[in-house]
C-alpha cells in the first residue's frame, strides 16, 4: 500500500471510475480519506487492490446510491472514449457516455459538498457544446455551482502534453478560481527516463530506419510521435498518452518504446507504486489515468476554498473559451 505525508483538514471522498488510482494518489497526498471506490476493469481493480489496500466495486450500474457512504468529494474521472479524437465522437448518443448520468444519479441521493469531474478536451466541443452544456446544466440543477477550466499537464510540472478538461462544483457557494491553481516548470525528460531498459523495448530495425527516414530531432532525449497520418515530430516531452494508440505511437528517441515505469512517472504516479500488470496493459492503465499533479492542484484550491491550508498561487494556463452553447 502506497503511504503518503498527509496533512490536517481530511475531507472524504469517492472514487469513480476509479482506473488505477490517479485520483486517490492527488487526495491522499492532502490527507483526504476515500471512503468507497469503484471500477469495471478488472486489471485496473487488481492493480488499484495492490496499491491501496482495498478492492474496488465493479459496475457502477449495479451500486445502489444509497449504500455509497456519506462523503464530501465526488471525483470521478468518467470514460472519455464517447468524446475522444481517436474515438467516434458520438458523446451522449455512445452508451459509455450516458455514463455520466450514474455520477448524476449518485449525486442525486448523496448530495456531496464538492464534485469533481475529468475528461479529455473534446468534451468541450462535443456536438458543438451541446454535451457540456448537459453536464453544466444537469449539476446546476442539483445545487452546483460549476466551472469548468482545460488544463495541460505540461504546466504542472509534468513532461507530457495532456490536456484534459476538469469540471468543479461546490454547494457550499465557493468561488473556485482557476487562476490560483499552482503550476510549476516542466522537469526534464530525463528525469523520467530510466538508464537501463530491457532490449524488448526497443523497435525493430526496419521501424527504426523508417522513422529516422521522415524525421531527425534536433533534442535529446526526445519523445517521438506519430499522428494517424503517418508524420513524425519529436520534441523534449511526450504528447498524451493513450491507452488505444498502436503499440509504436510514442518513442524515445526514435528508438525504444516508453517502459511502464516511465508511463506511470509521465502521469505522476510516485516510484513505490507496484505494477503488477502486463507491458500492454500498464500501456493501457497509464493512458486512461488522470495526471496526479493536475488533481493535486485542483484540491488545494478546493481546502483554500474550505478555509484551509493551501499552496502559494501561480499563474494559471489560459482559461479555455466557453463554446457557445454555453454562453448563449
Amino acid at each position: 500500500m502506497i503511504l503518503m505525508n498527509h496533512q490536517t483538514h481530511a475531507h472524504t471522498f469517492v472514487d469513480l471510475f476509479a482506473g488505477v488510482g490517479g485520483f486517490r494518489l492527488a487526495a491522499e497526498a492532502v490527507g483526504w480519506e476515500c471512503v468507497f471506490s469503484c471500477e469495471i476493469d478488472e486489471e485496473c481493480r487488481r492493480t488499484y487492490a495492490t496499491n491501496f489496500g482495498d478492492m474496488p466495486h465493479g459496475d457502477i450500474r449495479t451500486v445502489e446510491a444509497d449504500t455509497i457512504p456519506t462523503h464530501d468529494v465526488l471525483m470521478a474521472g468518467f470514460p472519455c472514449q464517447p468524446f475522444s479524437i481517436i474515438g467516434k465522437m458520438n458523446g451522449m448518443q455512445d452508451t459509455r457516455g450516458t455514463l455520466y448520468f450514474e455520477i448524476e444519479r449518485i449525486l442525486r441521493v448523496k448530495s456531496p459538498r464538492w464534485v469533481l469531474l475529468e475528461n479529455v478536451k473534446q468534451l468541450v466541443s462535443n456536438d458543438n457544446g451541446r454535451t457540456l452544456l448537459t453536464i453544466y446544466e444537469s449539476l446546476q440543477r442539483l445545487g452546483y455551482k460549476v466551472t469548468w477550466s482545460v488544463l495541460n499537464a505540461l504546466d504542472f510540472g509534468l513532461p507530457q502534453k495532456r490536456e484534459r478538461v476538469f469540471i468543479v462544483g461546490n454547494r457550499v457557494g465557493a468561488d473556485f478560481d482557476w487562476e490560483r491553481l499552482q503550476t510549476s516548470s516542466m522537469k526534464p525528460l530525463k528525469e523520467l527516463l530510466e538508464p537501463a531498459v530491457d532490449a524488448k523495448y526497443f523497435v525493430s530495425d526496419h521501424i527504426r530506419k523508417k522513422r529516422f527516414a521522415r524525421h531527425s530531432s534536433k533534442v535529446s532525449p526526445s519523445v517521438w510521435h506519430e499522428n494517424k497520418g503517418g508524420n513524425v515530430s519529436s520534441y523534449p516531452y511526450s504528447c498524451a498518452l493513450r491507452a488505444n494508440a498502436s503499440y509504436n505511437y510514442l518513442l524515445v528517441d526514435g528508438i525504444r518504446r516508453p517502459t511502464p515505469r516511465e508511463m506511470l512517472r509521465l502521469q505522476g504516479f510516485p516510484d513505490e507504486y507496484r505494477i503488477v500488470s502486463s507491458d500492454s496493459q500498464v500501456r493501457k492503465q497509464a493512458g486512461n489515468a488522470v495526471a496526479v499533479p493536475v488533481v493535486r492542484a485542483i484540491l488545494d484550491e478546493i481546502a483554500r476554498c474550505q478555509g484551509e491550508p493551501q499552496i502559494d498561487s501561480a499563474k494559471n494556463p489560459t482559461r479555455e473559451p466557453i463554446p457557445a452553447a454555453l454562453s448563449a
